[in-house]
C-alpha cells in the first residue's frame, strides 16, 4: 500500500505530495505519520491511500509509524485544508496546522498520566503490618490507609507518608502501581451557571426562522440585551437532540468563560473550549475530547472554527461584525468563509449574530442572500440607555484637562453613591500614548517600527504596541537633551490613576492586554466585577461586547471619535459598532442605564446615529457612500504587501511586483476601480521596510489568483511578499 503525504514543513520548496509505502490497515487519509525525510525524520499528514505507485519500489521509502491510533483529520477537514491553502495563498502544511493543536506537533506535549497505588489483591493489612519492623510507622500507616480507602494517587501518598515508605511497601510486594490518563480540564473551577429561561415569543420566532428557512445562513440582528444568547443555546440544544454537533464562536477570549459557564449548565461535559489562552496541554486534551466524540460542542474564539467535529448541525458566530474574526497572520483566513464551507458540507445552519452587523452581512440579508431574523427589543422591554454627549472642546475651554468631563464626573459620583457599578471604556492601554519633548517636539519612536512608543508607568517603560519592544523610560529628550518631557494623550493606566484621585474609596479594576496576560486573567477580573468586588471597571475593547453585568448603570466612553479618523474606509462603521456595543453594557437589569460619550466631534453624523441606536439609518448612508466610491462590498480590495529588512531589496521587489500586476491591469482595466503602488502606511514594522500595491477590483477571482501566483514568485530570499483580500487593517 502507498500513502500520499504532506510533510509538516511550511517552506514552499517542499509544498508538494510525497509518496511512502506502508503495510497493514492502520493508516488512512487524515492519519498523522512519522516519515523519513532526507537525513532526518519528519511528521506529516496522509491525504490519500492507494494500491499502486508510479515510482520504482527502490525509490519509495516506508512510513516509520503512525503517530496516533485515530486519524487526526477527517475527509471534510482534509478538503477544507486544501481550500484554505488555495484561498489564503499558503502551503498545504501551513493550512493543515490550523486543524491541529500546537502541542500535538513534534510531541511537544505529553499525555497527563496519573500514577495510583493500591494494596495488591489478596494482601491482608494486619498480616502485612505484622511483618514490618516496629519503627516502620509510616509503612504501617500507609498500608492501613490503603486498606480503608482503596487506591490513591501516588503523589498524595508520597506527600502524606513519604516516598521512601511508599517504595519500601512496594518492594515488599504489599502495594502495586497503576497509571491512568487524565484529561486536563480548563476552567475546572468554573461553576456551571444560569438556568433555562422561558423564551419570549420574539426569541421563539427567531429560532423558527433559523430552522425553517431554506437559506443556510441567517443574520440574527438583535439589539444589545435582546436575548441572542438564549437563542443560541436553544439552537444548540435542538442540534444536540438530533445527535448533531455545534460550534459556538465568540470574538474575545474574555467571553469564553461566560459562554462556557452557560453551556456547561445546559450540556455538562459535552462542551469543550478552544482558544490560544489555554495551556498547550489543555488545548490538546480538549481537542481530543472533541475528536473522539466525548464533547459535541466547541466553544472558542476564531480558531475554534477548525474544531475536529463531525456531523455539524449548527455554527454560530456571535458579534459577527468583529474584526478579530479575520486572521492578520498567515494563513489570513476569514472565519465566516471557513464556517460557510463547513456548514455547506454538513447541510448545517450558520447563524451570524450582532447588534451592529457588518455592512456586507446586512446588505446580503436585505437582498435575500441571507435569511434575516430580528430581535428589536431588550428582553425585559427596558429602553436602551440614554446617551449624553460631552463636548470635550468646551471642557478644555473651561480649563478641564483631565480625562473626564464634568458630566461624567457627576454621573460617576451619583452612580457610586447609589451602590451601582460603572464601566469606563478607552481603547488605549498604557499611561500615555506618546512621550513628547516640549523643547524640540521630538516624539519617542520604536527603533524597529515607524510608530510612537507608549509610556507604561507601572514599570517605567516605553513599549511598542506593534512589535512588543520595551525601552527604559527617558529622563531627557534623546534628540536635544532637554529634560522637559510631556505626556501626550491618556491610556487606561492613567485613567485608573485619575479615578483613584477623584474617588479614593472606589474599588477599581483595569482590563487590558497588560492585566490579562496571565492564564485565566480575563476570567478573574470579570468574575471579581460580576461578584461586586469592584465598583468601576476600566478597559479597552475587550470589555465592549457580550458581557452582562446587571449592576452596571453607567458607561463612560472616552475619546469616542478616536477611530473615526483612521485612513480606512471602515472607520465610520467600526466607530458606530464600538460605541453601540459599549453603550449596551449599561442598564441591562431593572435600573435605567446612562451613557456619557466624550468627543471632540459632537456634530459627526456617525456619532449622532450611534447615540440614537439608528443602525438602519447608518447602514443606508454608509452603503450609498460605498456604492458611489466603489468600496467593498461593491469591489474587493486586494493588497500585495512587500517587506524586507533591506529597504533597497523591498523597493526593488515592489517594482517587480508592480510590473507583473500592471500587465494584468492593462488586460482587465474594466474590472479595476483603483490600481497603485506606494509605501505602506506603517513604513517600517518589526525591522522590515514595507511597500504595497493596492487594487480595487470587481469580479476579480481570476485576477486575485494571478496576483497570488505573482506574489509567490517574488517572495524569495530577503524579501517577504504576501497578498491580502479585503484586509481588516490597512496600516
Amino acid at each position: 500500500m502507498f500513502a500520499e503525504v504532506i510533510v509538516d514543513i511550511t517552506h514552499s520548496d517542499v509544498d508538494r505530495i510525497f509518496e511512502y509505502s506502508f503495510e497493514g490497515c492502520g493508516i488512512v487519509p487524515g492519519s498523522r505519520v512519522l516519515v523519513p525525510f532526507g537525513r532526518y525524520s519528519a511528521e506529516g499528514v496522509v491525504i490519500a491511500v492507494k494500491d499502486t505507485s508510479e515510482f520504482a519500489p527502490d525509490k519509495i521509502k516506508s512510513i516509520i509509524k503512525p503517530l496516533e491510533d485515530i486519524p487526526a483529520l477527517t475527509k471534510e477537514t482534509l478538503e477544507l485544508s486544501e481550500y484554505v491553502a488555495k484561498r489564503c495563498f499558503v502551503t498545504r502544511a501551513a493550512a493543515l496546522r490550523l486543524f491541529l493543536p500546537v502541542g500535538m506537533r513534534k510531541g511537544r506535549v505529553k499525555e497527563k498520566v496519573i500514577k495510583y497505588a493500591a494494596l495488591k489483591e489478596g494482601v491482608n493489612a494486619d498480616e502485612a503490618v505484622s511483618t514490618l519492623k516496629k519503627n516502620a510507622v509510616r509503612q504501617r500507616d500507609l498500608i492501613y490507609y490503603l486498606a480503608e480507602n482503596g487506591g490513591e494517587e501516588t503523589a498524595y501518598l508520597n506527600s502524606e507518608f513519604g516516598s521512601a515508605a511508599v517504595h519500601a511497601a512496594a518492594a515488599k510486594g504489599f502495594i502495586e502501581f497503576t497509571a491512568e490518563r487524565r484529561l486536563r480540564s480548563p476552567y475546572s473551577g468554573l461553576k456551571a451557571g444560569g438556568k433555562k429561561v422561558e423564551l419570549t415569543s420574539k426569541q421563539l420566532a427567531a429560532i423558527e426562522s433559523v430552522e425553517n428557512t431554506d437559506k443556510m445562513t441567517t443574520l440574527l440582528f438583535g439589539v444589545t440585551g435582546s436575548g441572542k444568547t438564549e437563542v443560541y443555546l436553544e439552537l444548540i440544544s435542538r442540534a444536540i437532540a438530533e445527535n448533531k454537533t455545534a460550534i459556538m464562536l465568540v470574538p474575545e477570549i474574555s467571553l469564553t468563560p461566560q459562554m462556557l459557564k452557560q453551556l456547561r449548565a445546559r450540556f455538562g461535559d459535552q462542551a469543550a473550549i478552544m482558544h490560544s489562552g489555554l495551556s498547550a496541554g489543555e488545548r490538546l486534551d480538549e481537542w481530543w475530547r472533541i475528536r473522539t466524540g466525548r464533547a459535541k460542542i466547541a466553544i472558542g474564539a476564531r480558531s475554534a472554527v477548525f474544531a475536529p467535529l463531525e456531523n455539524i448541525g449548527i455554527i454560530i458566530i456571535d458579534e459577527e461584525h468583529d474584526g478579530s474574526y479575520v486572521s492578520e497572520s498567515a494563513p489570513r483566513y476569514v472565519t465566516a468563509e471557513v464556517a460557510k464551507r463547513r456548514a455547506a458540507h454538513y447541510g448545517a445552519k450558520l447563524v451570524l449574530g450582532s447588534a451592529t452587523p457588518s455592512v456586507e452581512s446586512y446588505l446580503k440579508a436585505t437582498e435575500g442572500e441571507y435569511n434575516l431574523a430580528e430581535l428589536p427589543e431588550r428582553i425585559n422591554k427596558k429602553p436602551l440607555p440614554d446617551v449624553e454627549i460631552a463636548d470635550m472642546r468646551q471642557e478644555i475651554r473651561r480649563g478641564n484637562n483631565s480625562p473626564f468631563s464634568a458630566a461624567l464626573k457627576s454621573e460617576l459620583s451619583e452612580c457610586l453613591s447609589r451602590g451601582e457599578q460603572a464601566i469606563i471604556f478607552l481603547n488605549q492601554r498604557g499611561y500615555s500614548r506618546t512621550v513628547i519633548c516640549t523643547e524640540c517636539g521630538h516624539v519617542q519612536k520604536c527603533a524597529s517600527c515607524d510608530v510612537s512608543l507608549t509610556y507604561h508607568k507601572e514599570d517605567e517603560s516605553l513599549l511598542c504596541h506593534y512589535c512588543g519592544a520595551k525601552y527604559k523610560m527617558i529622563t531627557a529628550c534623546t534628540e536635544c537633551g532637554s529634560p522637559f518631557i510631556r505626556y501626550g494623550g491618556f491610556g487606561t493606566e492613567r485613567v485608573v490613576a485619575e479615578l483613584k484621585k477623584l474617588f479614593p474609596q472606589a474599588r477599581i479594576l483595569r482590563m487590558d492586554r497588560d492585566t490579562t496576560s496571565t492564564k485565566e486573567g480575563h476570567y478573574k477580573i470579570l468574575s471579581m466585577f460580576a461578584e461586586r468586588k469592584a465598583d468601576i471597571l476600566v478597559g479597552t475593547q475587550m470589555i465592549a461586547k457580550g458581557h452582562d453585568f446587571p449592576a452596571v448603570t453607567l458607561v463612560g466612553i472616552l475619546d469616542a471619535d478616536m477611530s473615526l479618523h483612521f485612513a480606512d474606509y471602515r472607520s465610520g462603521e467600526r466607530t458606530f459598532q464600538l460605541i453601540t456595543q459599549v453603550a449596551g453594557r449599561s442598564g441591562r437589569a431593572d435600573s435605567a442605564g446612562k451613557v456619557v460619550l466624550q468627543t471632540y466631534s459632537p456634530e459627526n453624523a456617525v456619532l449622532r446615529r450611534a447615540i440614537n441606536y439608528d443602525y438602519k439609518g447608518f447602514f443606508e448612508h454608509e452603503i450609498s457612500v460605498r456604492k458611489a466610491t466603489g468600496f467593498p462590498p461593491y469591489t474587493d480590495i486586494v493588497r500585495v504587501l512587500v517587506a524586507s529588512e533591506d529597504d533597497e531589496c523591498a523597493l526593488s521587489a515592489t517594482k517587480e511586483m508592480y510590473e507583473r500586476l500592471n500587465v494584468i491591469y492593462k488586460q482587465n482595466r474594466e474590472k479595476f476601480a483603483f490600481f497603485g503602488c506606494m509605501k505602506a502606511p506603517l513604513k517600517k514594522l518589526q525591522n522590515k521596510f514595507r511597500y504595497q500595491v493596492l487594487m480595487r477590483i470587481k469580479d476579480g477571482e481570476e485576477i486575485i489568483a494571478a496576483a497570488g501566483a505573482a506574489c509567490a514568485e517574488v517572495n524569495r530570499g530577503k524579501v517577504f511578499c504576501y497578498i491580502e483580500i479585503n484586509p481588516n487593517n490597512l496600516t
